[in-house]
């Protein structure tokens, strides 16, 4: 089995760049074959979008579907929740199946408290910005996470257009982790493609997450590699 993670004190930030396919650009009545798609495409993580209705227009999946694709792959699920109140929620995703969890900054005014129940019920705790969140919102959190999920599109749809300005704030992230020796990694959802993927991870991203660049693809098999190809240029 490949080995995802870096050891010793770089063990939060992962070996080699990973791409993680969103399921929100997928077929939700042919999930399984999904799942096995990302698995023969050398893709290594699967990101789940978990959108209420409140937070974001849209309404997604919940708990019920989580589980039912922890039993359908052996991949990292990445749960990207894009919900009000997720303290109430975020640990029982890690029991569903879910390996990350991420919760939004602008969502919950409790980050700490919601980051230690992730944390405690076994999973990697994640905070996500959205493109308007400032950086600083997370100084004084450094060590409470285990990745940064920054938003490149606003949050809720998938297709959109990659903004550029996001760049900038992966390289203040990169600045954060080495100024405080805590090597959380980053992640970037939205508008990613054969065109930004290098750079993003020149800058500092460790993980990238493609919706459309994957499932829309004529050939999703080789549009991860094409994209994977891509980010081991950034290295």
């Amino acid at each position: 089995m490949t080995r995802l993670w870096n050891t010793g004190p770089m063990s939060l930030r992962p070996a080699s760049p990973l791409l993680a396919p969103s399921l929100l650009s997928a077929d939700f009545t042919r999930l399984g074959e999904e799942l096995r798609m990302i698995e023969a495409s050398g893709a290594q993580v699967v990101h789940v979008d978990v959108m209420d209705g409140r937070f974001v227009p849209n309404i997604t999946i919940g708990l019920p579907v989580v589980e039912s694709l922890r039993r359908a792959t052996t991949l990292p699920l990445d749960c990207h929740l894009m919900i009000v109140e997720p303290l109430r929620y975020a640990a029982d995703f890690v029991k569903a199946g879910a390996d990350w969890v991420s919760i939004h900054q602008e969502a919950d005014p409790h980050l700490h408290r919601t980051l230690d129940a992730i944390r405690k019920a076994g999973g990697k705790a994640g905070v996500v910005l959205n493109p308007g969140t400032p950086v600083d919102t997370l100084v004084d959190l450094v060590g409470d996470f285990d990745f940064v999920l920054l938003m490149s599109v606003n949050p809720g749809f998938g297709g959109q257009s990659f903004i550029p300005r996001v760049l900038d704030k992966v390289k203040r992230l990169d600045a954060l982790r080495t100024e405080r020796g805590i090597p959380f990694f980053i992640e970037v959802d939205g508008g990613v493609g054969m065109k930004n993927a290098a750079e993003l991870v020149r800058v500092g991203a460790d993980a990238l997450v493609a919706g459309n660049a994957f499932f829309k693809a004529e050939d999703p098999k080789a549009a991860a590699a094409g994209l994977l190809g891509e980010m081991a240029k950034g290295r």
